[in-house]
Formats: C-alpha cells, sequence, structure tokens
C-alpha cells in the first residue's frame, strides 16, 4: 500500500500525511511541485520526528510519476480520492499494492490525471457539505484499505 500526494498545497497536511504513513509502515509518493517550499519547517513541525521513519519517493512532476508507478508496481491500482466519484470508498475492493492519492487542497487533479487513474472513489457527506481535509480523508480510506487488506 501505498500513498501518492498530488502537489500538495499545505505544509501541515503534508507533515500530517507523512506521519500517518510512518505511523502505518506506508510509503509515500510527493508529486512536486508543493505549494509551498518543501523544507519548509512547518513540514517538520507538522510531522513532528516522525518523518525520519518514513519512506518518502519524491517525484518532480505527475509524468515521472506515472513512469515510476508504471515501471516498478506495473500492477499497482491507482486509486484516486475525489468528491467527483460516485463509487463509496467502503464499497470499494482494494488490494494490497493499491496507491491512494489525494489531490491538492485547493483544486483536486486536473482532469488528465482523473483519467489515468485507475478507479476513483469518494467518502459519502451530507449535503452541502463540500469536502474534509485531505489528510482526514486520506485517514479514512488508508485505515479501511489496511483493514481490508489485513495491512495492520
Amino acid at each position: 500500500m501505498q500513498l501518492a500526494l498530488y502537489q500538495p498545497d499545505i505544509p501541515q497536511n503534508l507533515g500530517t500525511l507523512l506521519r500517518l504513513s510512518a505511523c502505518m509502515g506506508v510509503e509515500v509518493s510527493l508529486i512536486e511541485p508543493c505549494g509551498f517550499p518543501f523544507d519548509d519547517r512547518k513540514v517538520r513541525r507538522a510531522g513532528m520526528d516522525y518523518i525520519d521513519h518514513v519512506q518518502l519517493l519524491r517525484h518532480n512532476s505527475w509524468e515521472r510519476f506515472n513512469e515510476y508507478r508504471k515501471s516498478i508496481q506495473p500492477s499497482a491500482r491507482l486509486v484516486l480520492l475525489t468528491t467527483k466519484a460516485p463509487l463509496v470508498y467502503t464499497d470499494f475492493a482494494f488490494a494490497p499494492n493499491d496507491i491512494l492519492m489525494v489531490g491538492r487542497e485547493s483544486a483536486g487533479v486536473p482532469d488528465e490525471v482523473a483519467a489515468a487513474c485507475d478507479a476513483a472513489i469518494t467518502i459519502p457527506m451530507r449535503p452541502p457539505l463540500r469536502s474534509l481535509n485531505v489528510a482526514i480523508a486520506a485517514a479514512m480510506v488508508l485505515g479501511e484499505a489496511l483493514r481490508q487488506t489485513d495491512g495492520f
């Protein structure tokens, strides 16, 4: 299981996601550019000393990440967490080598990135509310994915 973070905007969310990944033993692919300098002290502050315990792969573009995932993990599915999907995440059958991708906090992912994903899932919410914090959404879905795949 892996988390892919598409061009994150908020360093505190990146820090939180790195901490989550360290605690769950999940590799992280960071798809750059970020909306802030990566070495920002806010990232380290949010991630605390957990950042030293996460396997972080940095990709300088979407194209580089896509090449990586196809060559290194050809059977891995790219699963997009999005508010635009009809499929609820608890109804999705996760596999141990899935890559769960979250988009930018401000804009999600571009249409061409969404089209390249193997699946798209959503977290149901009551109307008229739009979305959860990206780190909370990732934690919910990662928890379900790890539960389904005996990944804990």
